[in-house]
């Protein structure tokens, strides 16, 4: 079995996390208060991660799948393990489809959308074939220039004098029920719920004493850039410009006028985002596949190419991008709790369960291991 190092895992969560969540209006329904939002759901979002972990731990060499069988039995293990994988291969299919129309509005506007979309999921499929190690070593080289180049348009836009204080001014100005509104379940659901696929991912850890320490950390930096992010297009573009706004950090880079050297750098931003749609997309079409071959018992490069086709063909059901954007933040963000809250929880109930049902409390009886099932 191959095996991905702790510092790669923490790799892949900063870059899945980030992905392509700059690139949308996440919280908006908030106005001003959309950071404080995101600081809400980020918190929300550590609890689950923590559940998650605790799952984990159960059977630290095991991945989704096994979990499942362990706390539903093989039979309603097997058919909810079909749902997760399901919503897998939706998570790698709006990718996907975000990938062919940033690239047809930004880039390549003379370039099919089928032909982009076709030749991402090609370029996925052929790193899966190559391992998850390699797959964690292509992250590995574009963690650098992803956080320097943020950096950087970080400090561009601040020397672009573009930030106004007064734009996320009042705080907290109808309350808290707006912002508690807007964070649960949008914000939770996306980005930071998304981090149930990691119980795809934390098995194959070499060194599985860590993964607890290194993923808490790895996810509360992430939680704070994207904060910092979030609150920069409010501060430039102000909350109800970002309401309006399809691609507001797009929008935000396009402000940026440093003398006559540094301007329109539109292009440069969306290949960062490119860069973290197709780690994103990635990951979620390695969990989907790696999990079909485990439920199947079929070969690895026969199921990544059936879920790379169901993804492919899926990625053209919605006309257009305007409903493909509605779809995502308006319907499927209520959906996804059923996979990031509702399933993780009965797990963890099912496991306390077992543990009680197994260990019940006696003075004579010691307190069960963690590892116990």
């Amino acid at each position: 079995m191959e095996r991905i190092s702790n510092y790669q895992i923490a790799v892949m969560i900063i870059l899945f996390q980030i992905g392509s969540t700059p690139l949308f209006a996440i919280g908006s329904k908030a106005k001003q208060d959309s950071w404080v939002a995101m600081i809400v759901a980020a918190i929300i979002g550590l609890i689950l991660l923590r559940m998650f972990l605790y799952i984990q731990s159960i059977a630290p060499d095991q991945s989704l799948i096994f979990l499942m069988r362990i706390c539903f039995g093989k039979i309603a293990g097997g058919i909810l393990s079909c749902c997760f994988l399901i919503y897998f291969a939706y998570e790698s299919m709006r990718n996907v489809r975000d990938f062919g129309e940033i690239t047809s509005v930004t880039l390549l506007t003379r370039t099919p959308k089928f032909v982009v979309m076709l030749l991402v999921i090609l370029l996925a499929a052929y790193t899966i074939i190559m391992g998850i190690e390699t797959f964690c070593r292509v992250a590995e080289s574009l963690i650098l220039p992803i956080l320097f180049s943020y950096s950087i348009l970080c400090l561009l836009i601040f020397g672009s004098k573009l930030v106004k204080l007064e734009r996320i001014q009042p705080i907290m100005e109808k309350g808290f029920k707006p912002i508690l509104t807007a964070a649960f379940p949008d914000l939770v659901s996306f980005p930071f719920g998304q981090m149930v696929v990691f119980l795809m991912f934390w098995h194959l850890m070499s060194d599985n004493n860590k993964v607890k320490r290194i993923s808490t950390f790895t996810y509360l930096g992430v939680a704070v850039f994207l904060v910092g992010m979030n609150m920069i297009n409010v501060l430039v573009l102000g909350p109800s410009l970002i309401g309006n706004s399809t691609l507001p950090f797009l929008q935000t880079v396009q402000l940026i006028q440093v003398g006559d050297i540094f301007e329109r750098l539109d292009v440069f931003v969306t290949l960062l985002l490119f860069l973290g749609l197709f780690v994103k997309l990635t990951a979620f079409f390695w969990a989907a596949s790696y999990g079909v071959s485990q439920l199947t018992g079929c070969r690895a490069k026969v199921s990544i190419g059936i879920v790379g086709a169901v993804i492919f063909a899926s990625s053209f059901l919605e006309p257009n991008y305007t409903y493909h954007i509605w779809l995502g933040l308006a319907v499927s963000v209520k959906l996804f709790p059923i996979f990031q809250i509702l399933l993780p929880l009965a797990m963890f109930i099912a496991i306390l369960f077992r543990k009680l049902k197994k260990h019940p409390p006696s003075e004579d009886t010691p307190a069960p291991r963690e590892n116990a099932c």
